[in-house]
């Protein structure tokens, strides 16, 4: 049995667009790349692979935490930088309405 680790990503997810707040975001992943391709199941039409890492998502509270671990196992990894969040102006429907406004009306 061979002790191949694999090659291991870790960042911090991003916020889905699905939600408002930063729930989630704040834990460093650790997830391993694919080692094999998926293949097409001829009998029923699923996909999947023998690849059981691909189902391992490990959580950890800092970066240096993950890289620990990492390191420990004889894991190869690579670190993805956090994206910069976009900064965002906050909107009010009354500013649709505002005097003096400098946008055309949409409508």
């Amino acid at each position: 049995m061979s002790q191949q680790k694999g090659l291991a990503r870790i960042y911090q997810p991003p916020k889905s667009a699905m939600q408002s707040g930063r729930a989630g975001t704040h834990d460093w992943l650790l997830e391993y790349a694919p080692s094999e391709a998926k293949v097409l199941d001829s009998l029923t039409g699923w996909v999947g692979s023998g690849d059981t890492r691909r189902q391992v998502h490990l959580r950890f509270e800092t970066r240096d935490q993950a890289i620990a671990y990492a390191e420990a196992q004889g894991i190869a990894y690579e670190v993805e930088a956090p994206a910069a969040p976009a900064a965002m102006k906050p909107k009010a429907y009354a500013d649709n309405f505002r005097f003096g406004r400098y946008e055309n009306w949409s409508h």
